[in-house]
């Protein structure tokens, strides 16, 4: 049996989720929440995504999906396909005792992994920046919603937000 794998996203209201291969918003309550969700677990990302990063985050496993033979991160596992991906974060969250695989970007990689997931922790930006990176459209239908928090723009998050968490309907 494979691992149950997580996708974490933060998307604006207009489906951007990046520019230039950056984020385009600060909300540290979004990154914290970021880190809790995905601590002690195997974190399948895009190179882009990795190298946007510099560095595998700490107290994680990171699972690079690239179709470049000849990239490697010191650090980092290295997946050339979906599937080997997927496979490769089952065995790591094993061997971690983790009890999900944290799919955490880009655009290709969510839309490779939306049909697969069990759970979305989606963050909603109060915002529509513009950019080049958009989120894979959506069906909620096939997903309820078990929690919803709104947050206002503070000093610490440049635009309100709200938290979703979706579960997929069996």
């Amino acid at each position: 049996m494979t691992t149950p794998l997580i996708l974490v996203v933060a998307v604006a209201e207009n489906g951007v989720i990046g520019r230039d291969n950056q984020l385009l918003w600060r909300l540290r309550t979004d990154l914290k929440r970021f880190r809790e969700l995905t601590w002690s677990k195997p974190m399948i990302m895009g190179r882009k995504t990795f190298q946007s990063i510099g560095k595998p985050l700490p107290g994680r496993e990171t699972i690079v999906l690239t179709r470049d033979p000849d990239f490697s991160a010191e650090g980092a596992h290295v997946a050339r396909s979906w599937d080997e991906a997927v496979a490769l974060g089952s065995v790591l969250a094993e061997r971690m005792g983790a009890d999900a695989v944290a799919v955490v970007g880009g655009a290709e990689i969510y839309a490779l992994a939306l049909p697969q997931v069990k759970t979305i922790y989606l963050t909603q930006v109060h915002a529509a920046p513009e950019g080049d990176a958009i989120f894979p459209a959506l069906d909620r239908s096939g997903f309820r919603e078990i929690q919803r928090s709104d947050h206002p723009k503070g000093a610490d998050d440049e635009h309100p937000f709200t938290f979703i968490d979706l579960e997929r309907r069996s």
